[in-house]
């Protein structure tokens, strides 16, 4: 098992922040990796055939091992770590340098790519552009499912973040409703790790839903597919429902259709709010060996360039 250390800091609160940061990256994976066997399952099939479905155990549509991670966390760490080698480079935040590693990514062949994402990944190849015209098709969970190292790397910058996010998303996504999901579940998730209390948390939401009403969850509708309204009504109705982190993964995933994209996010936000020493060592244990160490290393590494002192951001923890 990596060691899921965290940083020294005066007071412990950037120790803290790593830890909320790095269980938001390691719930993603999660989420992923219980998801994908149910994925394009119906609630009844998946009752069925697991009961509850509560185990990392591979298998499903694209019969994958178990702990393998599909797209939603493949993509994470291509963005992540473009953002790293921009810092690298003097290129902070190019998104040129995000299209890139998407390319990258997609040449690699992985497991599953979306259409919407390899539509969008062919346009560059073919023209260069890193935004595609606005599109009707483009209203799939392709580009919020990814934008967690970019929250990561701009905590206590919301301006940065919306730029980066929204870059990132257009590459492959560019409809209003991907982008409200993008910034919506970023802005909650950095209030998340800043140790937003629970009536904080609720007036994040509140404030997402009435900047897109679309994404009113009450009464929940019990739609989790890949279009990003039903992906973000299931995620934030499992995540206000459930208080511990394997009650509100378990209970997106379990709604079947896209449930590696709705368990990744909400074990995103689950895992920020638990942190990673509070994470079920079983699932922990389950997961691919070189996917663990590259969110460790990575959520350090974004964590630190958020933190980086020339940047000079207020950081809010407790």
């Amino acid at each position: 098992m990596t060691e899921l250390a965290v940083l020294p800091d005066r007071e412990g609160r950037v120790g803290t922040l790593f830890d909320r940061a790095l269980g938001a990256y390691l719930g993603l994976a999660i989420g992923d990796a219980l998801g994908a066997t149910v994925e394009f399952m119906t609630p009844r099939e998946i009752a069925a055939r697991h009961g509850v479905h509560r185990e990392i155990v591979g298998g499903g549509w694209l019969q994958l091992a178990p702990g393998q991670v599909t797209d939603d966390t493949t993509m994470s760490l291509a963005l992540g770590a473009a953002l790293l080698r921009g810092e690298a480079l003097g290129r902070p935040f190019d998104t040129q340098l995000i299209a890139d590693a998407f390319v990258a990514w997609w040449r690699g062949r992985p497991v599953d790519c979306g259409h919407t994402c390899r539509r969008g990944i062919q346009r560059y190849l073919l023209d260069g552009s890193l935004e595609g015209p606005p599109h009707d098709g483009d209203a799939g969970n392709g580009a919020l499912m990814r934008m967690l190292p970019a929250a990561l790397a701009t905590i206590g910058d919301d301006e940065a973040f919306a730029r980066v996010a929204i870059a990132q998303a257009h590459i492959t996504h560019h409809h209003p409703l991907s982008d409200a999901a993008v910034l919506g579940i970023g802005r909650l998730l950095h209030a998340v790790l800043a140790g937003a209390g629970e009536a904080a948390q609720s007036e994040t939401i509140t404030h997402l839903v009435a900047a897109q009403p679309a994404f009113r969850f009450e009464p929940y509708a019990g739609r989790a597919s890949g279009y990003v309204v039903d992906t973000v009504q299931t995620v934030l109705h499992a995540f206000t429902t459930h208080a511990g982190f394997e009650d509100c993964v378990i209970a997106a995933v379990n709604r079947g259709d896209d449930a590696d994209t709705t368990g990744a996010l909400v074990g995103m936000l689950a895992g920020a709010r638990c942190g990673a020493r509070a994470l079920p060592r079983r699932w922990l244990s389950r997961l691919n060996r070189e996917v663990l160490q590259q969110i460790t290393d990575q959520a350090s590494a974004l964590v630190a360039l958020a933190l980086a002192p020339r940047r000079a951001i207020p950081i809010p923890i407790d």
